[in-house]
């Protein structure tokens, strides 16, 4: 691994913290601390992705080596890497938190690439000056869900950060997983993290906050140039190189949730430091996915009550948060119209690529609106499993004969009304009406509807088995499900194990349906 050629920019360019190491303090005038990862014991490796090691230009071997895992895990330091957290603010649950920063993930360096630059991040890998109380490690649990699902998202064509690997560190973390009082010692685990950038809406914010204007611009100037280098050549004026910064920062967010919808995803912490201006998923933590299709469901315990990241929510969270980069972006431009307009484009945006979307769903050349909003009512009357309700409508040709074709996406088919049952049919009638009206035959509309809707996805239930056997040793379920989440859109022959729906051992068990923030 000595040929990985490191390019820090964000480290050489951009004013840092004069004191070295973990101890809590509050930043100013700088944007990152350097304090390197804890070395743990006994670190071992559980699971690499081939997909992002080439992209690196590490073989197989080099992944399975010593050296990796020693890498990897937080105990050696390559040559060139300069090790650092950065500092940044954010909106928790819709309130000014102020100060945080990365409290358990540590930047290894950006690395040179074929097509870039990639930013190399250890999470879990020991306390730095953000952790707060916390002490910066993290459990196989929650590393292995992100590890799997941050690829999974890849393979989904949904925009994400990466992961390169999972590592088991030899230790044991306590965690109180239920916040109920009860704490109890578990595998301790480092994801590596992959991105050409971690900056997120929060680190604008905390410079304004600070009333750091000079360094806004510089910390602006340079995520654009190093980022976005279209817009940085396109714009010599400062203004309208920042309005159009945050024109594309708006546009990739309405794409991001867009895609989130398509596939069913709640994010679960949306908050303003959990949002990439690269127009990413990033921070899985206590994601989850429709199983039963409910617009309200959020995976997140600590959100139960207010539910404001909820699934239907996510697009209107996702503009709220998007006011708030506005508002940090606005000493720079001293004017709120501009800002205003940008901001108002992003529900055009977002409805129009949603309707898209939709149509796609549904195998259609152009969007129905009623008999959209018709489907999504059906799909709340009785509990129904959005994945496979899309994929098997795509095998109806006829709404008498293949009705039953849907009964395997429902948790409960015997007790479905006769109202909702007749609603169904008549819905089925209209739509493939719809679509021969369209000129979409059924192999048209099956093609374009499972290159659509994939049939497998990271479901908490499956994540949890994954998580059990790893814990004990066994990592041949988790190799197994990541081949499998290689290719989501295509039906796998053997696997069915991992397009099955929930089962009802699932339905409350820790783990497999709501989650807590606790890593």
């Amino acid at each position: 691994m000595q040929h990985l050629v490191f390019d820090n920019a964000f480290t050489n360019d951009l004013p840092g913290d004069a004191q070295v190491g973990s101890a809590r303090r509050q930043l100013r005038n700088a944007l990152f601390s350097r304090v390197e990862p804890t070395p743990v014991q006994g670190p071992y490796l559980m699971h690499f992705s081939e997909s992002v090691a080439a992209g690196l230009g590490l073989s197989k071997a080099q992944c399975q080596s010593e050296d990796f895992v020693q890498t990897f895990a937080g105990n050696r330091l390559l040559p060139g890497m300069d090790p650092h957290a950065t500092c940044y603010g954010g909106h928790q649950f819709g309130n000014w938190a102020g100060q945080l920063g990365d409290g358990r993930a540590i930047n290894l360096g950006e690395v040179k690439t074929d097509s870039g630059h990639l930013m190399l991040q250890l999470k879990g890998a020991g306390e730095t000056p953000y952790s707060r109380t916390a002490d910066g490690l993290a459990v196989l649990r929650s590393s292995l869900r992100e590890y799997v699902c941050s690829e999974a998202m890849y393979h989904l064509g949904v925009p994400t950060t990466r992961a390169l690997s999972l590592m088991g560190t030899g230790e044991q973390v306590m965690r109180d997983m239920l916040y109920d009082g009860h704490p109890a010692l578990e595998p301790g685990a480092v994801v590596c993290r992959v991105s050409s950038s971690f900056v997120r809406f929060g680190h604008f914010q905390m410079l304004t906050a600070r009333q750091e204007t000079d360094l806004l611009a510089t910390f602006t100037d340079f995520v654009i140039r190093r980022e976005f280098p279209t817009i940085a050549a396109a714009h010599q004026d400062a203004k309208s190189r920042y309005l159009a910064f945050f024109d594309e920062v708006c546009q990739r967010t309405a794409a991001l949730m867009v895609h989130w919808m398509r596939v069913g995803f709640v994010h679960g912490v949306m908050n303003t430091d959990n949002l990439s201006i690269l127009g990413e998923t990033i921070d899985y933590g206590p994601y989850g996915w429709l199983e039963g299709f409910d617009p309200d469901w959020t995976p997140n315990t600590t959100d139960a009550g207010q539910r404001r990241y909820r699934y239907g929510q996510q697009p209107a969270v996702a503009q709220w948060n998007l006011l708030q980069l506005a508002n940090a972006l606005y000493p720079l431009i001293e004017e709120t119209k501009p800002l205003e307009d940008i901001l108002g484009g992003f529900a055009t945006t977002y409805e129009q690529q949603w309707q898209q979307m939709m149509a796609s769903k549904l195998g259609l050349s152009e969007f129905d609106e009623a008999l959209t909003n018709r489907l999504l009512k059906l799909l709340t009357e009785t509990e129904t499993d959005m994945i496979l309700f899309f994929r098997h409508l795509a095998d109806v040709q006829n709404a008498e004969s293949d009705a039953d074709r849907l009964s395997n996406a429902y948790y409960a088919p015997d007790q479905i009304s006769l109202d909702t049952h007749q609603q169904t049919q008549q819905w089925l009638r209209d739509y493939l009406n719809l679509a021969q009206q369209q000129g979409r035959s059924h192999q048209q509309r099956a093609d374009a509807m499972n290159a659509t809707n994939p049939l497998y996805v990271p479901r908490n239930y499956l994540a949890q088995l994954a998580i059990d056997d790893a814990e004990s040793g066994n990592f041949q379920r988790l190799s197994q499900w990541m081949q499998v989440l290689e290719r989501p859109y295509q039906w796998q022959e053997g696997m069915e194990a991992f397009a099955a729906k929930r089962p009802e051992w699932a339905r409350n068990r820790s783990g497999c349906s709501m989650l807590s923030c606790s890593s």
